[in-house]
């Protein structure tokens, strides 16, 4: 695999200049393809770097089983396809309804070699959570969705998980922000300093629960703003394209999306 331009071509200096974050994609993007195919796309696209997601429908040679109930051959297997592509998968959106299915998932990220979980942890699981991070010297990045799907819409639900919770960060979904109703860059803002990752989407509306999930930088959001806001931080996490449209062949549509940050961010 050829690595892009995204990887290596940021600036190291001053203001204004391109920051070294580590662009990817959300394999949730490609959710309609079993992981090998998924796999396939993202490399077509000179992605670096891969999130994945527990309920993905792994496909042939994982025995029906999910994430993160694989064996401890079917976890080899997983790295040795990420390896063939050159690809590094270093987060994993987990969910879990018990502390056992938590623990779980903090299994197979050390068997995998993540950095971070992402997940909307439900607040009885908060302390669990957190003594299971510390324990596999692991974060949690909370992920914020749309308003009404889920506790975490706005950053300050954030703030408070985080209160006494030194493992747990940000996962920042623009989209979701903004189709909230919310400005992406206060939001920021908020959360300055706590940012692991990025969601990047863009949509046909603001403020509508309803809107249109488009190809970035063709919709509403103000995405040189946001870049200005990053740089101002410095940002230097993972950034994640996920394209939730055209699912059966958004591949240009991703591939599009790397571009148009990597030039923004020079």
């Amino acid at each position: 695999m050829a690595f892009s331009a995204l990887f290596y071509g940021f600036k190291s200096d001053g203001p204004g200049g391109g920051m070294k974050w580590k662009p990817g994609v959300a394999l949730y993007s490609f959710n309609h393809f079993p992981f090998e195919q998924a796999l396939d796309k993202a490399d077509s696209i000179n992605a670096v770097y891969v999130e994945g997601f527990f309920f993905h429908k792994l496909g042939e040679g994982f025995n029906g089983h999910s994430i993160p109930n694989l064996t401890d051959e079917e976890i080899k297997k997983m790295k040795g396809i990420l390896d063939k592509r050159g690809l590094k998968m270093k987060s994993l959106y987990a969910d879990g309804k018990s502390e056992e299915e938590w623990k779980a998932n903090f299994e197979f990220a050390r068997k995998m070699g993540l950095e971070f979980l992402n997940g909307e942890p439900q607040k009885q699981h908060w302390d669990a959570i957190e003594k299971l991070a510390e324990q596999y010297k692991m974060k949690v990045a909370i992920h914020e969705h749309a308003k009404g799907s889920s506790y975490f819409w706005h950053p300050d639900s954030v703030v408070m998980a985080m209160q006494g919770r030194p493992h747990f960060r940000a996962c920042a979904d623009i989209g979701h922000w903004v189709r909230s109703g919310l400005d992406p860059v206060k939001c920021l803002q908020t959360l300055q300093g706590k940012i692991i990752c990025l969601h990047i989407k863009d949509l046909d509306a603001a403020g509508n629960l309803k809107a249109n999930d488009v190809m970035v930088g063709t919709g509403v959001i103000d995405y040189p703003a946001i870049i200005a806001e990053l740089k101002r931080q410095r940002f230097d996490g993972y950034v994640y394209i996920e394209r939730e449209g055209n699912w059966d062949k958004n591949i240009t549509d991703v591939d599009h999306a790397l571009k148009f940050l990597d030039r923004l961010n020079r």
